[in-house]
């Protein structure tokens, strides 16, 4: 082999490479796995919500076994958001993110509802296993909304990608088989201020009827 021939075609291909690199010919794969990487830590974080569901039930069942439909409504909202399930090729269909959130916000509102329940019961606060289930659950509550965040990051990043120049020459061309990734939207509940009541606080007076001329 002729090394000789060979150099000047090896510099015409490098230079064509860091010149296709320079006009961002890779930013829209890079920012598509980026997409899916943060997207696996909320799946993790959810994970891990989901392994402490049944601890915390068993340890609250030991001593608010009454609250029997509370228990079973957070057993029943664990298992049903178990079966719906979404991989990094379905992150373009805006439904399957939604039905994937549903569920898990479902399990958010059973779980505030139980920890609710729990104030009732003082011995149970005060149990050592109860106080542990409850940090470890705040504490992963903390990592869903911080990866859910993320997530969100990196999917107005590389959305943006697809619809601005140089990017979306590339989606026209190169890869127009990628399409934007959807975010995690508010829930329902989050978008509605919530009711906070003091207990023993008296109603605030009327506001006086105006005078009459």
């Amino acid at each position: 082999m002729n090394f000789s021939r060979m150099l000047p075609k090896l510099v015409a291909v490098l230079g064509l490479s860091l010149v296709l690199a320079g006009c961002g010919v890779n930013s829209i794969p890079a920012k598509d796995q980026a997409v899916k990487a943060r997207f696996a830590d909320v799946q993790a974080a959810y994970q891990r919500r989901a392994d402490l569901i049944p601890n915390l039930v068993n340890t609250v069942a030991g001593y608010a076994a009454q609250e029997k439909s509370v228990l079973e409504g957070v057993v029943q909202a664990r298992a049903s958001a178990t079966k719906v399930t979404i991989d990094a090729s379905q992150l373009s269909d805006p439904a399957a993110v939604a039905r994937f959130q549903q569920a898990q916000d479902q399990i958010s509102g059973m779980l505030g509802r139980l920890l609710a329940v729990t104030e009732n019961y003082p011995d149970l606060k005060s149990n050592q296993n109860f106080l542990a289930l409850q940090s470890q659950l705040e504490g992963t509550e903390n990592r869903i909304e911080i990866a859910r965040r993320d997530y969100n990051a990196a999917v107005q990043d590389y959305n943006t990608e697809l619809v601005t120049i140089p990017g979306s020459l590339w989606a026209a061309t190169m890869y127009k088989s990628y399409k934007a990734a959807a975010p995690f939207q508010a829930s329902a509940a989050a978008q509605s201020a919530p009711a906070v009541s003091f207990p023993g606080a008296a109603a605030p007076a009327p506001a006086p009827a105006p005078a009459s001329p």
